[in-house]
């Protein structure tokens, strides 16, 4: 395999520690707006060009919904059901806009379910309200310092906005904090996965002492954890220590929930065949512990996915769209 020049090198850490982050950390984009924002990959670039895609009986529907929705909320503006659904339709559409007005209502109204203001969040932000964007995100710390979705979303915008400073900052703040946060909330804060983030940062802007250095204080302290492991070997591999990138990515699979080995394989491939001069030296001790006979626990905390909450009481739900409901 021909050696890489730097920028592709560049660009292969950022998709793998974005890898790491968003499959094995906390996913930053609800399915709703993710799919809405796939469209800025269309030659148009437009979100409404989701409506392109759909037959005329789908739109004639989902207006339907949108409508009825809009009649429950005439009678009751804070009515959860009919203030979610809006929501739904109104990015099923395609039109993020739209949406910030009920998403608004719904995270002030709920700030105790903090996925409505990381939507909100990220709706301003793909709308170029970054400003915005971060007011949604501090509301959310504010209240919960440790919300690893919520960390995870302003440290992203940080690093789009050239704020790695600011990133750094923030996650080393959280950590200063987490000891008497979680004396006081047991678990309020996961150490790990901000630490995780904090390399991350480092990484992106290639201070890879301090990645590693987080990265090893992880593994000593986490040894069946297999993201500090993973997020090693991808920094090893961008300094071209083949061998020693290898022994850890092979590990990291040893250690993983079978659902994500075949990810982790994928990353491995692109090692070049055969390691650079001196990379023998950079070889680690593997001597490591052997993975856990099941990972079900560590599966289900890594199970991604920040979700609109579910609402307990469908009753309010319209069941007619032609106005009779009134």
């Amino acid at each position: 395999m021909a050696e890489k020049t730097p920028a592709k090198r560049n660009r292969w850490l950022y998709i793998t520690i974005g890898l790491i982050l968003v499959v094995f950390l906390g996913v930053p984009l609800l399915p709703l707006l993710s799919n809405v924002l796939r469209a800025r990959q269309t030659p148009a670039g437009d979100p409404s060009t989701v409506l392109a895609t759909r037959s005329t009986e789908e739109q004639t529907q989902l207006s339907e919904r949108e409508r009825g929705f809009e009649l429950v909320l005439q009678r009751e503006p804070d009515n959860e059901v009919a203030l979610r659904g809006l929501v739904e339709v109104r990015l099923e559409q395609g039109s993020i806009a739209s949406a910030l007005v009920p998403l608004e209502r719904l995270a002030e109204r709920h700030p105790g379910q903090p996925d409505y203001g990381i939507l909100l969040a990220q709706a301003r932000e793909y709308l170029g309200d970054y400003e915005g964007a971060f007011q949604a995100y501090d509301v959310i710390l504010t209240a919960n310092p440790g919300d690893i979705n919520a960390l995870q979303g302003v440290v992203n915008l940080q690093l789009a906005q050239n704020r790695q400073e600011g990133a750094i900052g923030r996650l080393q703040d959280t950590l200063k904090i987490a000891a008497q946060a979680n004396a006081a909330n047991p678990g309020s804060i996961d150490v790990a996965s901000v630490q995780l983030l904090l390399g991350q940062v480092y990484a992106r802007q290639e201070r890879y002492t301090e990645a590693l250095a987080v990265y090893d204080q992880l593994i000593t302290e986490n040894t069946q954890d297999f993201r500090p492991v993973l997020a090693k070997a991808t920094v090893l591999q961008q300094q071209s220590k083949v061998s020693a990138a290898k022994s850890l990515f092979d590990l990291a699979v040893s250690l993983a929930p079978a659902k994500y080995k075949d990810q982790i394989k994928q990353m491995a491939a692109e090692l070049p065949d055969t390691p650079t001069v001196g990379d023998a030296d950079a070889e680690p001790d593997l001597e490591a512990t052997e993975p856990a006979a099941t990972d079900s626990e560590t599966e289900a905390d890594l199970e991604a996915g920040i979700s609109l909450p579910e609402v307990e009481d469908e009753g309010d739900r319209p069941a007619d769209t032609d106005g009779s409901g009134r």
